[in-house]
């Protein structure tokens, strides 16, 4: 992924310097998967003395996203969409942050993506002391929710094969509109980082995966490709909409092919 583009590391620490005096600033880092908004977050954290949690890290257990596999729908044993997040204890993390000492330690959980499920206690990093901003970074936090009508046809080959008659969308849309509503509301500001479309997503991903493997993009295996583009139709949905506009942000840096800002707005 390389490194956090500095205007924006920058544009960040400005948020935080304007930002509530009696508390750490609230910031929420969104975008599509490969946007950069991980990295950008954690570059921030370093420089400002802050603290950065992914939403990545802060899913729910595997047994709790089968439990609503069975209830709800058996796409939700997949972590990922909004629901499938333990949102409470991300507001416990924050209230434990935000009210810390300087000698205090807080907990910040960890999650095993190739085990899919969070890690024991004991595997979590501390962060001590009181931070000076919080920055939560979130593919899907601001997104608006859909209309009913732009719920009915399915977007892709995953709606279409196992949730056409879109139970899955709807329960998903439902949470936005809800939970996720109203945990954004406490947030300071929101920095959108705008891909140019959503074609770039995949192209992005298979580069987050090639970095894992330590092999060049080109070299990534077809089968990878393949795994990865069946995996972010998960995500297409609330994406698509979020870069047409379905979003409540403050910052906006359009980005291009590279994730490098080609504007800030305001």
């Amino acid at each position: 992924m390389g490194r956090a583009n500095p205007v924006l590391v920058d544009h960040i620490g400005r948020l935080i310097e304007a930002g509530p005096k009696d508390r750490p600033a609230l910031i929420a880092v969104v975008g599509a998967q490969g946007s950069g908004k991980t990295t950008l977050a954690r570059a921030a954290a370093a420089r400002f003395g802050g603290a950065q949690i992914s939403i990545d890290d802060v899913y729910l257990t595997r047994a709790e996203r089968e439990a609503l596999a069975r209830d709800v729908h058996p796409l939700l044993v997949h972590r990922g969409p909004p629901g499938t997040h333990d949102l409470a204890l991300l507001n416990r993390l924050i209230d434990d942050l935000s009210a810390a000492g300087p000698d205090d330690s807080t907990l910040i959980p960890d999650f095993d993506k190739r085990g899919d499920d969070r890690w024991p206690v004991e595997r979590w990093r501390r962060f001590r002391g009181r931070p000076s901003a919080i920055l939560i970074d979130a593919w899907c936090l601001a997104a608006t929710p859909e209309t009913d009508t732009a719920l009915t046809g399915p977007l892709n080959a995953l709606e279409r094969e196992q949730d056409s008659d879109a139970r899955w969308r709807r329960w998903v849309n439902a949470q936005v509109a809800g939970p996720y509503a109203d945990f954004i509301r406490r947030f300071d500001a929101v920095v959108f980082l705008k891909a140019p479309g959503f074609d770039i997503v995949l192209d992005w991903r298979c580069q987050q995966e090639a970095d894992l493997l330590d092999v060049e993009p080109a070299d990534l295996p077809a089968h990878e490709r393949e795994r990865l583009s069946a995996f972010i139709q998960y995500f297409e949905r609330i994406t698509r909409h979020m870069l047409s506009g379905g979003i409540r942000a403050d910052v906006t840096a359009q980005l291009d092919r590279n994730r490098l800002p080609v504007s800030i707005a305001p």
